[in-house]
Formats: structure tokens, C-alpha cells, sequence
């Protein structure tokens, strides 16, 4: 099935002004606000929906907010959209919203959509870097640090789900809608990725007790690790508290840095994911210090390395 990756993710949250707050700071472009909450948006079209908890629009809630209370999953095309409404179809109800959203539940229980994707190419210009050994890319005199760098999200990366069975979970995504392993932690869970994106994964299931189910973290794509790393140091600065980075991931090879977010998890900066065809075998380790990071920074508010914190 032609499932290129999430289109959007729709939030009920008991704090509407502090997620709203939330994600302008992350960078996202609000397209939408009304009393019932916003839309924020990626370079590309993809999406961050915030509703407060209550909101009676929103789908039912399947753990105690905040949460995610819907997947939206983007597909090539209405080929792939009706494939998988027959598919799902054969044992759940399917629904097919005026907003052209083919609706259902996942075997845990997560409200799920699937709709044409609205993803739009990116008009961003290249990231260039000068690299010793290779043909310099970015031009004499062109400064690559720039304090005033705009730093926009491009496109929504992955969400990652603490869900009581985790093996019951991995068996929808892969037996059903298509989607592969790429890799493995086996004292959690396995990074999947659906047929049609290369990217190692969009998704990323965490066995754990039923108390904890739901949300575990999500985030957007940044260009690279410079504007990571800025993106990052100005959301700390604007008051959101950091826990995990600035680092590296060894599965998927992605930069990140993870900040607590009104949300009901985590919310991520990531960047330079790897991507993997169907050739690549997955890898299978425990979830620890050494197989997570490749290296791990701690933000710290200094001003040179013989400073003193402000």
C-alpha cells in the first residue's frame, strides 16, 4: 500500500493557549485559529491540530489527555485510499468524513485516517556545507551563521506510541496497511516505515503497562543540525524544558532533541534521518545509553567555556 507517511496529527489537550503557544515556538506556521483551537503547518503541508480536550469534534479518546486523539496518514493516491478502506473494512468500521478522510481504529484502539496526502513540494533553498576533500558548496564570503536564521519545520517525521501489546500492534501496521520493520529495540519495540517512503521510520511502537498508554513523543523535520541546534536553543530560551539532547540516534541516524510539551509526551526536534530500501535488514538491540546515541550533548546557558551560567 502507497502510504507515504503522516499528513497530520490532531491533539486534545486540557491547556489550549500553552499548546498553542507550544508550537509557535517550535517554529510551525499557524494557518488556522478559531476559539476551538488551531492548525500549524510544515514547509510541506503537513500538520500539527490542536483542540481542547472537550472539543466534541474531535475522535473519541482512547487514553486520558492530553493526547493524540487522531493519525492522519497521507497515501500516493484514491487507488491506495480505497485498497485500504476494503482492507480495514473486513473487520472494523470504516468511515469515509466529508473531508475526505477514510477513518477507523488500529488494533490497539488508536483512532486512525487515511487521506490523499496533502504534501507539497518544499521551495526551501539547499543546505549547503564545506566539507575538507570535496568541492566547496557554499560560496566565498557566504556566512553560514546567522543568528536571525528563520528556522521552519519542512515535514512531519514520526510519532511514537507506548501501547500495551506491542506485538498485536507491530502485526496491524505490517499484515495489514504494508508497512516494514527497519529496526528493532527488543526490549521495546520496532521503527516501522509504510511502503511508500523511504525514511526509517514514521512510526515507532514502545511496549509498556496499560497505565502509560498513548502518546510517547512526535516531531517534525528540521533542514539539518545547524538549524536543529538553533531551532532548539531559542525554543529552551522561550521556557520549554529540555530532558534528552541535543544528540545523535544510532537507529535512523537522526539528530534530536526532545523537550516536554503540553501534549501528553514529548515534543522533538529531528533531522538527517536515514532511509533504507527493501534490501535493508533490519538491526535488533536492546534499547540502552550505548545503542541510542551515537554522542549527547547537555544544553547549558553559557556564554564561552570558561563562563558562568546567567
Amino acid at each position: 500500500m502507497n502510504i507515504v507517511g503522516l499528513d497530520s496529527l490532531v491533539f486534545g489537550v486540557d491547556d489550549l493557549d500553552a499548546s498553542i503557544r507550544c508550537l509557535a515556538d517550535y517554529g510551525l506556521t499557524c494557518v488556522e485559529r478559531t476559539p476551538s483551537g488551531a492548525v500549524f503547518e510544515a514547509l510541506d503541508g503537513t500538520s500539527a491540530v490542536v483542540r481542547h480536550a472537550s472539543d466534541g469534534g474531535l475522535a473519541e479518546a482512547f487514553a486520558p489527555s492530553p493526547n493524540i486523539r487522531e493519525t492522519i496518514y497521507g497515501v500516493a493516491d484514491q487507488a491506495t485510499l480505497e485498497q485500504i478502506g476494503a482492507e480495514l473494512g473486513k473487520d472494523r468500521p470504516v468511515t469515509l468524513g466529508s473531508d475526505g478522510v477514510l477513518r477507523c481504529k488500529d488494533d490497539s484502539g488508536i483512532p486512525i485516517g487515511f487521506r490523499v496526502t496533502c504534501r507539497r513540494p518544499i521551495d526551501a533553498p539547499p543546505v549547503l556545507i564545506n566539507v575538507p576533500g570535496m568541492k566547496p558548496q557554499r560560496p566565498v564570503n557566504q556566512v553560514a551563521a546567522d543568528p536571525a536564521m528563520v528556522c521552519t519545520p519542512r515535514s512531519l517525521s514520526h510519532v511514537v506510541f507506548f501501547v500495551p501489546d506491542v506485538a498485536k500492534a507491530e502485526r496491524f501496521y505490517t499484515e495489514r496497511l504494508g508497512f516494514r520493520v527497519t529496526d528493532r529495540f527488543t526490549n521495546a519495540g520496532p521503527f516501522l516505515r509504510p511502503a511508500g517512503t523511504l525514511e526509517h521510520h514514521c512510526l515507532f511502537l514502545i511496549q509498556a503497562p496499560a497505565h502509560m498508554f498513548g502518546l510517547n513523543h512526535f516531531t517534525f523535520h528540521m533542514a539539518d543540525a545547524n538549524e536543529l541546534m538553533l531551532a532548539g536553543w531559542r525554543f529552551q530560551n522561550k521556557g520549554w524544558k529540555g530532558f534528552w539532547g541535543p544528540g545523535r540516534h544510532i537507529m535512523g541516524s537522526n539528530y534530536f532533541w526532545y523537550f516536554n510539551s503540553p501534549f501528553g509526551g514529548a515534543i522533538e526536534f529531528d533531522a538527517d534521518m536515514d532511509l533504507h530500501d527493501d534490501t535493508w535488514v533490519p538491526r535488533a538491540v536492546d534499547a540502552n545509553a550505548e545503542t541510542s546515541q551515537t554522542f549527547l550533548f547537555d544544553y547549558r546557558p553559557l556564554w564561552s567555556p570558561g563562563g558562568k551560567d546567567h
